[in-house]
């Protein structure tokens, strides 16, 4: 079995050759190619990858390369983890919104949708690429915006899945908490990437007992603290939403932090500079306790079985992907990617049934698929007036105003990366 990770130089790649390394029974993997154009950063973490095989006594083969063609061609599955002008860029989104009042963050508001400019493109690109060469290859997308981004691959009619690591991180979190197993707790997982709510907690599977009523009775305190949310605001929901829904909930608080503390891409900037520094060590050969701050936590647990599940070779039954609605959400266009529970199989992922969604989540739901609609239009045929439509329809800018000077910073800041611009 041959996979390729798309963007292979990232400092996220060590923890997903771990999971490899650890989870090779559930994924066999041959040869794993990692793909970068960045020649200096690429040799470090195929270093630290190949040592970490090594010292877990894989038999696989760690291949990397520069060469996008070559390293696709005859592929069974090809991740992406890229970011289109890296963490400089990446910086920029988290600053301009802020000087309109909005927040700056690289996959919500005004940061995520020139992230979603830059990146659709360029994905597009190597989804046509791997298609040309190896027809029958899964694209498992975890590069943000993940519902833009696999829309836009699934509209182009690419075999393609969308990973986040939230819920799994809900789900380990959860588990500790109630002191079971992982693979005990069942997520009624429901929403789109970045906008979702664990709406039940279940022992045992899609049909067993709720326990969210008891998480948040007992837990509410810590789990309220881990998302930065009041207590009484979880017990009035009585739901869990994601970390990501203060940026909804508690905007203005947010833009008054943001505006007071460096970003999170000068954190993670100067984190990575360490890593890769860990990385050239040629004693190193596991992932070191600093890449845990890096953000991605379980991803490689969440990619393995996802894509072991792709290729038929087992994995979890059911798991958190980004699909197609088909009518899943009937509020919903059935051409919306949504984040909830699937049966992933060889044949793709199949959404599970969801109970009817309170109209406090699907309105906002709706609107937020409307916006990633117009997005994606902006993102494939440009122009500046498709880039206000989609900035001023997402529920975190609205005003015209805003709308209009978040355009033109937008398309300031990003104009080499936008070849219409």
């Amino acid at each position: 079995m041959k996979l390729t990770v798309v963007g292979g130089g990232s400092t996220y790649t060590p923890e997903l050759v771990d999971g490899f390394a650890r989870l090779r029974d559930t994924l066999p993997v041959e040869e794993l190619v990692l793909m970068d154009p960045a020649r200096d950063r690429l040799e470090l973490v195929g270093g630290l990858a190949r040592r970490i095989f090594t010292r877990q006594d894989h038999t696989g083969r760690i291949t990397t390369t520069d060469n996008l063609d070559e390293a696709v061609d005859g592929a069974d599955a090809v991740l992406l983890q890229l970011r289109v002008g890296g963490q400089a860029a990446r910086q920029q989104d988290e600053t301009w919104p802020l000087e309109c009042g909005c927040v700056g963050q690289e996959t919500t508001g005004a940061g995520g949708l020139a992230k979603a400019l830059r990146t659709v493109p360029v994905v597009l690109d190597i989804a046509d690429r791997v298609r040309r060469t190896s027809p029958h290859a899964w694209i498992i997308d975890f590069t943000n915006p993940v519902g833009i981004v696999t829309r836009a691959l699934l509209r182009a009619g690419h075999k393609a899945v969308g990973l986040c690591n939230v819920a799994i991180g809900l789900q380990r979190k959860f588990a500790a908490l109630l002191s079971v197993a992982p693979s005990e707790i069942h997520l009624d997982h429901v929403g789109l990437n970045h906008l979702t709510w664990e709406t039940a907690v279940r022992l045992g599977g899609p049909e067993g007992e709720d326990v969210l009523p008891k998480l948040l009775g007992e837990h509410g305190d810590r789990i309220a603290a881990d998302l930065r949310l009041p207590r009484p605001l979880l017990d009035t929901l009585g739901v869990v939403p994601s970390y990501y829904l203060r940026y909804y909930y508690a905007h203005d608080e947010v833009v008054r932090e943001l505006r007071t503390k460096p970003s999170r891409a000068a954190e993670v900037a100067a984190m990575e500079r360490e890593l890769l520094a860990l990385y050239g060590d040629p004693a190193l050969d596991e992932k070191p306790e600093l890449l845990a701050g890096r953000g991605g936590a379980f991803y490689s647990e969440a990619a393995v079985d996802l894509a072991a599940a792709l290729l038929g070779g087992g994995g979890t039954p059911y798991q958190v992907v980004n699909t197609d609605n088909r009518g899943t959400l009937p509020f919903l266009p059935d051409d919306a990617v949504i984040e909830v529970q699937a049966a992933v199989g060889t044949k793709g992922a199949t959404p599970l049934p969801v109970h009817p969604v309170d109209p406090l989540y699907a309105g906002l739901m709706a609107d937020v698929t409307a916006y990633e609609h117009l997005a994606l239009e902006a993102a494939l045929h440009g122009g500046r007036d498709r880039v206000f439509r989609a900035l001023l329809s997402h529920p975190l800018i609205g005003q015209y105003a805003y709308a209009e000077t978040l355009t033109d910073r937008l398309i300031a800041h990003n104009r080499e990366h936008l070849a219409w611009a």
